[in-house]
């Protein structure tokens, strides 16, 4: 059963997030089509885990948070999520490659 009793939620840096990633697809590696295709994957992801936010583990974190992260994993991305009350917030969504432990604080 699908629990729809959360809302939706993006917070800027998440958007300032993916147009630097929309923006080196497109016009650094010169590939629109792949960028939009992400951005579809992405989409569609964080939508699909809005059924159920907690049912995953928490991101590991050295500091004392009073909401954990989450993540949902799209291709070489990774997008960060929070739960408070009932929105699950979108926070992040960077290269795998880079130390996320560093970046969010």
């Amino acid at each position: 059963m699908l629990d729809s009793n959360y809302s939706l939620r993006y917070i800027p840096k998440f958007e300032e997030d993916l147009s630097e990633i929309v923006d080196y697809i497109a016009f650094r590696l010169h590939n629109s089509v792949s960028a939009i295709n992400l951005v579809k994957k992405i989409e569609t992801a964080i939508i699909e885990r809005l059924n159920s936010p907690l049912a995953f583990e928490p991101f590991q974190s050295n500091r004392k948070r009073k909401n954990p992260y989450y993540r949902i994993y799209v291709e070489n991305f990774t997008v960060y999520y929070v739960v408070i009350h009932d929105v699950m917030e979108v926070r992040r969504v960077l290269y795998s490659g880079r130390n996320a432990g560093k970046i969010i604080r």
